[in-house]
């Protein structure tokens, strides 16, 4: 009997978490795959802390897609609470989620005042972790898994695990190609159950052929008017894209040179993680390394590391940009940058990523006039712009396009990590368009194939 378990990213975005079960002769094997916080409008919603529905101690190994905390957030709790097997996921992915659940845990304590987790148990966590190369298969009970690369973030992964006769591939999250830093997602073929995100599963991109112009444009306005550039950014990809973008810029002389800050100590230390794990890259950014180009060092850029370093960003005079955590504004130092200077009618707030629902930054780009910020109210005079070509996901086409391209042979295909409208949306489109059966689950239900 083989049966696979949602608990999390199951008509919503976060918190995935999918358990695998196959029973046989030799007896009964349980995989994990991803372990993330539940999240928005909070950096944790208090389910993250409630106890797991089935028993972490009979759970044999946990394969991880990436590093973002909605995939991982709830490993250390795993651990507390009785889970000794293997944890797997590419070097890259290791280490960064390392940097992120330590960042996660101060977070944590200091958004609820009592983490469920403590540093003990990221330590105990990081002692059953070890690396796997993509391609390289794992055996775990009567489950092979192997891992291939997803193109989203550093390392990321899709998770392919076959047994029975069965080839079942959960996606994690997809990139968004083509990216400036990493390779497209691989193809898999023969896959016959496939789990797939759907976080932009019923809207479209704009042109990414275009989304550099609009970068260019969107500064280049902001400074001309003498405010701040203020771009709420994840700390893995979406940072590192940015500066690599904004280093072509500066350096090609097209927009004016500015104070520029990374003021995240979180993306600055992923930063260096990336620039340690340059084979990740694709062929591109790979050939500029090698002609001397350092992708993420540009004139004008200062990293803010310190919280004494932060505050010195408001002595300095507009025009300028600030790069900063969290993407979604729903903690990190961009709400103190956004306090200050949403109200300014010259200053610009760009978002370039998902925003979840009851985010912050969900609110202000559904055109909201005031917020609220750190207790206090802010008026939004700034203007706010959308660049969804930035996007480290998919849109619907791409999404669509990948199911295609693995459809023959394709028994089944679950539809998770999206809100529930654009989940279901998308299932009704394979469906229609592709004749296969599509499914959106909802927390908790398990189904035998």
């Amino acid at each position: 009997m083989l049966k696979i378990s949602f608990f999390g990213g199951a008509q919503e975005v976060t918190g995935s978490c999918f358990l695998f079960e196959n029973e046989s002769q030799d007896g009964k094997t349980k995989i994990l795959v991803d372990c993330g916080l539940f999240q928005t409008p909070k950096f944790s919603d208090p389910r993250s802390k409630d106890p797991f529905p089935f028993n972490p101690a009979e759970i044999n190994a946990l394969f991880v897609t990436h590093a973002h905390i909605d995939h991982t957030g709830r490993i250390p709790k795993l651990v507390k609470d009785g889970f000794r097997g293997k944890i797997y996921s590419t070097a890259p992915t290791r280490e960064l989620s390392e940097l992120m659940l330590i960042d996660s845990l101060g977070v944590l304590e200091k958004e609820t005042g009592q983490a469920f987790y403590g540093e003990e148990d990221i330590a105990d966590a990081f002692g059953l972790w070890d690396p796997l190369e993509y391609h390289k298969e794992k055996k775990v009970g009567n489950f092979a898994v192997s891992l291939f690369n997803s193109g989203h973030v550093l390392g990321s992964s899709m998770v392919q695990i076959s047994t029975e006769g069965k080839k079942i591939v959960v996606t994690g999250d997809l990139g968004n190609p083509p990216t400036p830093l990493l390779s497209d997602p691989e193809s898999i073929k023969g896959v016959t159950h496939l789990l797939i995100e759907s976080t932009y599963g019923g809207r479209t991109h704009e042109n990414r052929a275009e989304r550099k112009t609009k970068l260019e444009r969107v500064i280049e306005d902001t400074i001309k008017a003498g405010g701040v550039l203020m771009i709420p950014a994840f700390s893995l990809e979406r940072t590192q894209e940015l500066l690599f973008e904004i280093n072509d810029l500066v350096e090609s002389g097209r927009i004016p040179e500015v104070p520029i800050f990374l003021d995240s100590p979180l993306a600055i230390k992923a930063t260096a993680i990336y620039k340690k794990y340059e084979k990740y890259f694709n062929k591109d950014a790979n050939d500029r390394i090698k002609s001397g180009d350092d992708l993420f060092r540009f004139p004008g850029l200062k990293f803010t590391l310190t919280t004494e370093e932060s505050k010195t960003i408001n002595e300095v005079p507009a025009p300028k940009i600030v790069i900063a955590g969290s993407g979604m504004s729903n903690g990190g130092r961009i709400i103190h940058h956004e306090r200050r200077y949403l109200q300014d009618p010259k200053s610009t707030l760009l978002l370039i990523g998902y925003q979840a629902a009851g985010s912050l930054g969900r609110i202000i780009q559904d055109g909201a006039t005031e917020v609220t910020i750190l207790g206090e109210p802010v008026r939004v005079r700034a203007k706010v712009a959308v660049l969804t070509g930035y996007s480290a996901h998919p849109d619907m086409e791409g999404l669509f396009n990948f199911v295609k391209k693995v459809s023959d042979g394709l028994e089944k295909v679950f539809v998770l990590q999206g809100e529930p409208e654009g989940e279901l949306f998308f299932v009704q489109r394979l469906r229609d368009y592709l004749g296969l059966e599509a499914i959106a689950p909802h927390y908790g239900e398990s189904y035998e194939l």
